[in-house]
């Protein structure tokens, strides 16, 4: 069975699309879909189901999904040990955002280090423009931030945290789960905002009604936001991946708005370009063989 099949089924899967599969892959659509072909052909089952322009797993491909996943890390897990000697620093600096920081790297840096276990890791904590400066002057290896456009950077999608609003226990809505931006139009609310464009478009939604939203607090730090939803002060837009925790706990429920659906935190992986490209790999394969979250890489 040809790994690189396997590796374009897990990706494809990731991401819900032959055409981004193949972007990470750095090759064409029509090589992925062959890859696929090729594979349904070897285990004679159909993996995908095509609606439109949206793809789901067969029943076959679901069950196929976590041996595929085992296979492609344990290949790569080989790969890197065989690949690692001799070649790699010892150290590695990574940058990013204060979300990140807090909510992904602790999830990231394990896969790395069993990865690289003779390598430190530094981590620099800073805003989005800060990163790239540090980035250029080469201060720091690869970095995760809101999306740039840039062509001295090779950058690649890696997660899209979808942005919900959350009340705490006992709210109205709680029990509802769903509810319209005319339903909390009166609510007092708690507005966090990291300044990027992700949370322009949920401003654009509150332009819609016919008064200004009851904003009682302003913040920029997700963990006050948070506590002051858990104090009842007022309910909140936040990020999926920021509230795991306090949603596994009963302390914050989410409550879907039909206008703000699609609205996501969105962070991309960067380095400069030639450079790094196996860290960046391992970063992403660990993506592509995790549980489906937020993650897209």
């Amino acid at each position: 069975m040809n790994i690189e099949n396997i590796e374009a089924f897990v990706y494809i899967n990731h991401y819900g699309s032959f055409n981004k599969a193949a972007d990470v892959l750095f090759i064409s659509q029509p090589t992925v879909t062959a890859r696929i072909q090729s594979l349904e052909r070897e285990l004679d089952n159909r993996l995908f189901d095509r609606l439109g322009k949206v793809i789901h797993l067969t029943d076959k491909g679901r069950q196929f999904l976590p041996y595929a996943q085992q296979i492609l890390q344990t290949y790569q897990k080989g790969k890197h040990q065989l690949q690692s000697k001799g070649r790699i620093p010892n150290e590695l600096r990574i940058g990013s955002t204060v979300s990140v920081a807090n909510y992904l790297l602790p999830r990231l840096l394990p896969h790395l280090k069993e990865c690289y276990p003779h390598m430190n890791f530094k981590v620099t904590t800073a805003s989005t423009e800060h990163l790239i400066e540090k980035l250029k002057s080469k201060d720091i290896d690869l970095a995760f931030i809101r999306k740039v456009v840039n062509p001295a950077f090779q950058a690649y999608p890696f997660c899209d945290d979808p942005i919900s609003l959350y009340v705490h226990e006992g709210h109205r809505l709680a029990g509802a789960g769903r509810a319209s931006i005319q339903d909390i139009r009166n609510e007092p609310l708690v507005f966090f905002e990291c300044g990027s464009l992700d949370w322009l478009r949920l401003h654009r939604v509150f332009e819609s009604l016919e008064q200004p939203p009851n904003i009682l607090y302003q913040v920029d730090n997700l963990e006050t936001a948070k506590k002051l939803v858990i104090k009842k002060a007022g309910i909140c837009f936040l990020p999926a991946l920021s509230t795991e925790e306090e949603v596994a706990a009963g302390k914050l429920i989410p409550v879907q708005i039909a206008e703000t659906a699609g609205i996501s935190l969105r962070t991309s992986l960067i380095t400069l370009n030639g450079e790094n490209a196996e860290f960046i790999s391992t970063l992403l394969e660990e993506g592509a063989v995790s549980p489906k979250n937020q993650l897209i890489v």
